[in-house]
């Protein structure tokens, strides 16, 4: 990829036990650009997401978002691990929408977008709820400021996480099979959401089953299998005329 890289991957190996899970994974993110991993279960795509903001440590490799390691520190010549202050600093520049939303059930939806823009970056509580109440009329929920968690829909509570992912003004934004908890007839709502995030040049890396979203919304697909990126490209390069013989595989099983 040539130009800016607002996401760099390198050889990121990841083992969990005697189990392989990345084999030396290699992947450049442009800014503004929305990657969409696809590939079957147990091929690394989540393990590689978790990677991205250092939820999973890294065997060897490293990964860089904006220029900076992510996790790590040189010192001496080496990779040491950054202390768990400035893992989590670094974590609030990349968003994550988790599939199974992790919102904070106690806390009432506007509450949940406010309290890390105030606790963790010391934002003037007036300004961060101002800032809350814009970024729920964006993802369509304004009516529900007030609301408990348990009293919206699935497809209502992974809206509510991808705006309190957003309070944060992340660099990036990794989604974690953002539909896939959800029930069909409310994917499409969660769906129109992030298309509305591409459209406004959001930088975003998206694990999804979602074939013809996929399709739809990506700047590059990326087919992983076995730890590794076996193919990757434009979506009309990889989803239609795919090169290698197990992305053909892959999609004559999902489509």
């Amino acid at each position: 990829m040539s130009g800016a890289v607002m996401v760099d991957i390198r050889g990121v190996h990841k083992s969990f036990g005697g189990l392989e899970v990345l084999r030396g994974v290699d992947l450049r993110v442009a800014p503004g650009s929305v990657t969409v991993i696809i590939g079957p279960s147990g091929s690394g795509k989540s393990t590689l997401l978790r990677a991205v903001n250092h939820l999973e440590k890294l065997d060897r490799g490293y990964v860089a978002v904006d220029g900076e390691l992510i996790g790590y520190r040189h010192a001496g010549g080496r990779l040491r691990e950054r202390a768990e202050r400035e893992v989590l600093r670094q974590r609030t520049r990349i968003g994550f929408v988790f599939q199974d939303f992790n919102l904070f059930p106690h806390l009432t939806v506007l509450q949940n977008l406010v309290e890390a823009p105030v606790g963790v970056l010391r934002r003037p509580r007036a300004e961060a709820r101002t800032a809350a109440l814009e970024l729920l009329a964006r993802v369509g929920l304004a009516d529900k400021a007030d609301a408990y968690p348990r009293r919206l829909s699935g497809g209502q509570q992974q809206r509510v996480a991808i705006a309190r992912a957003l309070a944060l003004r992340p660099k990036v934004l990794l989604l974690d099979e953002p539909t896939s908890a959800l029930d069909p007839e409310l994917v499409g709502e969660v769906l129109d959401v992030v298309r509305d995030l591409a459209g406004a040049g959001t930088t975003m890396i998206i694990v999804t089953h979602e074939i013809g979203f996929a399709r739809e919304v990506a700047d590059t697909v990326v087919f992983m299998d076995g730890g590794v990126v076996v193919e990757q490209g434009p979506p009309a390069q990889v989803l239609e005329h795919p090169q290698h013989e197990r992305t053909r595989a892959f999609l004559g099983r999902v489509r």
